[in-house]
């Protein structure tokens, strides 16, 4: 069966749905107990329901401010633990922030696969009026962050693994032992960041953005004050900056755990019968998750290749093997920071199209995909002047002293990000189809800029941009890779826009 087909017989299914429910308030208000079942399956609470029928700019505005606020918080761990540690540890400890990042990368991959999976699939069961199966998908998210949290905890600790993986991150003999000590930590406290991140999602659907941004705010005061402790305090170094990332998840974790566990006025509880993991609704999950999950995967792979060609063409220059990787390090928190916001614009919009798109209401469906876009455009635009501008006091803030290595961190991250303005538009319009149902969609588009075009250009740019252009060696070409990939990125997403703006004209005059 076609794409197409299945999607007429899920809105077909929808729109009886939706007039079953509709049937249910009139039936109710004429006394009909029939009617009073319907609507209290799918009332019950006016948070959820008004996604459909409020304002969508000020939706928009009421869930994206916290959902940015609340991933420029997330984005902030990496960034106080290289601040803390480049003040306290010198060069040698954003090195091997360096080297771990890539698995703190491929940590966020799998509990955003979980999370954002399990969320998207919630949303759309709660614009269906199906409140015991959005209920299913909270419990299976928390069950599968459980084994995945067992998984990671077995590959962390294993020597053989754990070697193979620092090898696979280029790190260098000096920085090995750093970077392992801060690996190993963090396995440990996996499950807190799973189950803190992944969960954090759902409150939004419940329609309490707010409350989602306060259990992140928790974490984050928790890290600084432990990293302010075992660091500055305590003079542990890697391990204690690792220990206070662990501990910063776990005052998020708890604050997550309370909302679902411990209130009785939520859509949705955390309750032990739907822990329960089911094959055909966790499969349900991860496919929708898996679009999340390939954009940090992809960001992990990027980071791989990106420490291996730096060691390569560091080692060529009087910068160095490890003084490039303390630069990029410092480009990498910056990147990661900057799309933060982008992606909690996204993260906002996630609930609002699912529950219109499970709903059939195409109309506000294509509204709120373009007032998105403006809202994260207009963001993308201020990042982008903020990190130009400021280039070089970012450098220092780092810790990074010697004014080559300034110089240089300065000139990368300017050249990192010449795309960022559009960067927003690519990030909404990929979780667009991640929302509404289209995660194959959502995988290609994401693909597209992380492995399609961003690794290929890793390995091209260093050997064909210094022989265009003298003045630039193959290390500096490394950089001009990423803008070039976020413009045929940028490119490839307008056109999958277009295509389906004509879809959902045809399905609005089809159901209006």
């Amino acid at each position: 069966m076609s794409d197409e087909k299945k999607l007429d017989g899920e809105l077909k299914e929808g729109a009886a749905a939706q007039g079953e429910r509709e049937l249910g308030v009139d039936a109710q208000a004429a006394g009909d107990p029939r009617g009073e079942r319907l609507r209290a399956s799918s009332a019950g609470d006016d948070k959820v329901l008004r996604m459909g029928t409020a304002s969508i700019p000020r939706l928009i505005t009421e869930f994206a401010i916290p959902s940015v606020v609340g991933m420029l918080i997330n984005g902030s761990y990496a960034i106080i633990d290289s601040v803390f540690l480049g003040h306290a540890v010198g060069e040698i400890g954003l090195s091997a922030m360096t080297v771990a990042n890539p698995i703190m990368i491929v940590f966020m991959a799998i509990a955003t696969l979980i999370g954002n999976g399990g969320n998207a699939l919630a949303a759309l069961r709660l614009g269906e009026g199906k409140r015991d199966d959005a209920e299913r998908a909270l419990g299976n998210v928390v069950s599968l962050s459980l084994v995945a949290a067992v998984i990671v905890l077995v590959i962390g600790w294993n020597p053989a693994l754990v070697s193979w993986v620092l090898d696979l991150a280029s790190a260098t003999p000096e920085v090995r032992p750093y970077a392992q000590t801060f690996i190993q930590i963090l396995c440990a406290g996996f499950i807190l960041q799973c189950i803190g991140l992944g969960v954090n999602n759902f409150i939004r659907t419940c329609g309490a953005p707010n409350r989602a941004l306060g259990t992140m705010v928790i974490g984050l005061v928790g890290s600084v004050a432990f990293n302010a402790l075992f660091v500055l305090a305590l003079g542990w170094g890697v391990m204690g900056s690792a220990l206070a990332t662990v501990l910063g998840w776990a005052c998020s974790c708890l604050a997550v755990l309370q909302y679902f566990c411990l209130r009785s006025d939520v859509p949705m509880r955390l309750r032990l019968p739907a822990m329960r993991l089911s094959f055909s609704m966790d499969r349900t999950i991860l496919a929708f998750g898996l679009p999340s999950f390939c954009v940090q995967a992809g960001m992990a792979i990027v980071n791989f290749v990106i420490n291996f060609q730096l060691v390569k063409y560091g080692a060529l220059t009087p910068i160095g093997a490890d003084d490039a990787l303390a630069a990029i390090g410092v480009v990498q928190r910056i990147g990661q920071f900057s799309v933060m916001p982008l992606i909690g614009i996204a993260i906002a919009l996630q609930p609002l199209l699912g529950f219109n798109y499970g709903a059939h209401n195409v109309n506000r469906v294509r509204k709120t995909l373009w007032y998105g876009i403006g809202a994260a455009s207009s963001i993308s635009v201020l990042m982008f002047i903020i990190v130009e501008v400021f280039a070089v006091p970012i450098a220092h803030a780092f810790g990074i002293s010697h004014d080559g290595l300034v110089d240089f961190t300065a000139f990368a991250i300017r050249v990192q990000f010449l795309m960022l303005p559009f960067v927003g538009f690519q990030i909404v319009s990929s979780n667009y189809f991640q929302a509404t149902g289209q995660p194959a969609k959502s995988v290609f588009l994401t693909l597209t800029r992380q492995i399609l075009f961003l690794v290929p250009l890793l390995y091209l740019m260093p050997v064909v941009l210094p022989q265009l252009f003298p003045q630039f060696t193959g290390l500096d070409a490394l950089y001009f890779a990423a803008p070039v990939a976020d413009f045929l990125s940028i490119f490839t997403t307008a056109i999958f826009v277009a295509w389906e703006m004509v879809r959902l004209r045809k399905l609005a005059a089809m159901y209006d």
